[in-house]
């Protein structure tokens, strides 16, 4: 049985689930929303291999659902001029979640998303990122939580290249996992498809590829 904080997550993020066989375009008022950056998602989908919900702005529904009938083999590259955001692009990988994550030991201290010495990325977070530093205190990997809703949050990861191969990576997504999890939420990881390093951090970490697929229209 899916676990019911995925339930919750994925029906508060799409605009409805779970959904019967094939794919179901609905509608959602969060695709006209800013997301946890600040910036819109006017299209995203989770696929299990049997349904998938595809989430759009109510005033796209008919467009989007036209598409899948007409061209179902390219509505995925279409998606952003079909949601009228051409510059767009596309993103299409595993759809990951873990309710028992790798028992790695800690390795990150969580601080402020404005402390020195952080990339540009973990300052798009309002709330404490998990960081790794060395003993000078430079920065060599971090996470940070998207926190989409109250039931699910998202776990992003970054390593400087200099530190990677250490595997800092599976310890922080591992224990930030644990972080959501003690917040009473479900962690889940998304990467693009090819990105292999990514899905090896993800494995090593407790979220296995269960056939799942997230795919949608997301800013450049």
């Amino acid at each position: 049985m899916l676990n019911r904080l995925l339930q919750l997550h994925l029906a508060s993020w799409l605009g409805q689930w779970p959904a019967g066989p094939g794919l179901h375009v609905v509608a959602s008022h969060r695709r006209l929303q800013p997301a946890w950056d600040g910036r819109l998602r006017p299209a995203l989908a989770v696929d299990t291999g049997r349904s998938a919900v595809l989430s759009v702005a109510p005033d796209r529904v008919a467009a989007i659902r036209a598409l899948v009938k007409r061209a179902p083999e390219r509505m995925l590259a279409a998606l952003p001029e079909a949601v009228g955001l051409p510059t767009f692009c596309v993103h299409d990988g595993p759809f990951r979640w873990s309710l028992s994550p790798a028992p790695l030991p800690d390795v990150g201290e969580w601080t402020e998303s404005t402390a020195p010495g952080l990339p540009p990325w973990l300052r798009l977070f309002d709330r404490p990122v998990l960081v790794v530093r060395d003993a000078d205190g430079a920065y060599l990997a971090g996470a940070g939580i998207k926190r989409h809703d109250a039931y699910g949050h998202e776990l992003a990861i970054g390593t400087a290249p200099a530190a990677r191969g250490r595997g800092l990576a599976r310890r922080l997504v591992a224990q930030a996992a644990r972080r959501v999890l003690d917040e009473g939420a479900v962690p889940t990881y998304l990467h693009e498809k090819d990105n292999h390093a990514s899905a090896r951090v993800a494995e090593a970490a407790g979220f296995p590829d269960r056939g799942w697929r997230a795919y949608g229209v997301y800013p450049r």
